[in-house]
């Protein structure tokens, strides 16, 4: 039976290293404050101008593409997760393509918005496509470039202290081992609570959404002769323009829906918790992670974090820690590696793959 298999994976963070203590010069927070609350103590920032989510992307997909024993121009398909693309529109897919040189061959990108659990949706996505023959080099990148749209300052700093920047990527192919390549995915949504954690303006909303959450928020539009104003001076001043989460709630929902999604996979797949190598889960939360790793029963050297030193990178989190961990020697053929993610949306999945 024809399945999938991760045949390549790579990742990429910029060298700049931003370290608690260097929060600390732009807003009224500390080092203990921020790892008591996320575990993490630096992050990385990519260079303003020189790089962004598609060029990281890029230096992640070259490394993938070269470990996976293939020729850039052998990519017959790109998917590309993020929630911080080059610009609003084009996607960031045919700006990898651009940036990869393999325009020539004129392949199909596709962007996809789900933000934290974007890597699981687009292997889930590249694992389709696999299967059915439909492709057989599918370049699966998740890239962000959060530094640029922080808020820094006091007012932001419950958010900004948490993301960093960085890309991973990696070249799903076919495989006909039996025991070898993805075995499952699972993947969810629920919107009903999608503004405690959302980037709300500029947006083409006008306020609509309030209906859904009950509350009544000055979203800052006015009607004009010629419709809303897309961006105004309201949003700025009043910090519209950044992310907004309400972190207890986002928290109370992810160690919920993390452990329910690890086990409907291992049900599907018929194997237990015990069964798991290697779990690397979305590098939102140190506690989050520890959390999980309690309720599956696992070792700490069952569980790969790396957020201490990258922070949450979104989408791009779960293959730099994976490809941390293959790097590592944590994980070698024959393992059961789990994959899980949630997020804004919301949105959760996993992924089991017998590596």
């Amino acid at each position: 039976m024809l399945r999938s298999k991760i045949g390549g994976i790579g990742y990429y963070v910029p060298e700049k290293v931003v370290t608690n203590d260097d929060l600390t010069k732009v807003m009224d927070t500390s080092d203990e404050w921020i790892k008591e609350r996320t575990g993490i103590e630096e992050r990385r920032y990519g260079i303003k101008h020189k790089e962004t989510t598609s060029t990281m992307g890029a230096r992640a997909a070259e490394i993938a593409i070269e470990r996976a024993g293939i020729q850039k121009e052998e990519v017959d398909f790109i998917i590309f997760a993020t929630l911080s693309p080059d610009y609003y529109f084009p996607g960031s897919g045919v700006l990898l393509q651009r940036e990869l040189g393999i325009t020539k061959t004129e392949i199909g990108a596709l962007d996809i918005r789900n933000q934290c659990s974007g890597f699981i949706y687009g292997l889930s996505i590249a694992d389709q496509f696999v299967r059915t023959g439909m492709y057989k080099n599918v370049l699966l990148v998740g890239a962000e470039m959060h530094s640029m749209g922080l808020d820094f300052t006091t007012r932001g700093r419950n958010v900004t202290v948490i993301f960093g920047d960085g890309a991973g990527a990696v070249v799903v192919q076919p495989t006909e081992e039996e025991n070898q390549g993805i075995l499952t995915t699972k993947l969810h949504s629920d919107g009903t609570y999608a503004e405690k954690l959302a980037f709300i303006n500029p947006g083409s909303h006008g306020g609509y959404h309030s209906k859904h959450t009950g509350e009544e928020v000055d979203y800052g539009y006015s009607d004009a002769e010629y419709g809303d104003i897309f961006l105004n001076q309201h949003m700025l001043d009043n910090a519209q323009i950044f992310p907004n989460m309400e972190g207890q709630f986002v928290f109370k929902l992810a160690v919920q829906k993390f452990p329910e999604v690890i086990m409907e996979a291992l049900s599907e797949a018929g194997l237990e918790k015990k069964d798991i190598d290697m779990m690397v889960p979305h590098q939102a939360n140190l506690r989050i992670s520890a959390f999980v790793q309690r309720q599956l029963g696992l070792r700490d050297d069952q569980v790969w974090n790396n957020i201490q030193k990258y922070g949450n990178t979104t989408a791009a989190s779960i293959p730099i820690a994976l490809c941390e961990a293959v790097e590592a020697g944590a994980v070698k053929r024959g393992d059961l590696v789990c994959l899980a993610a949630f997020g804004s949306g919301f949105t959760w999945g996993s992924a089991l793959i017998r590596w």
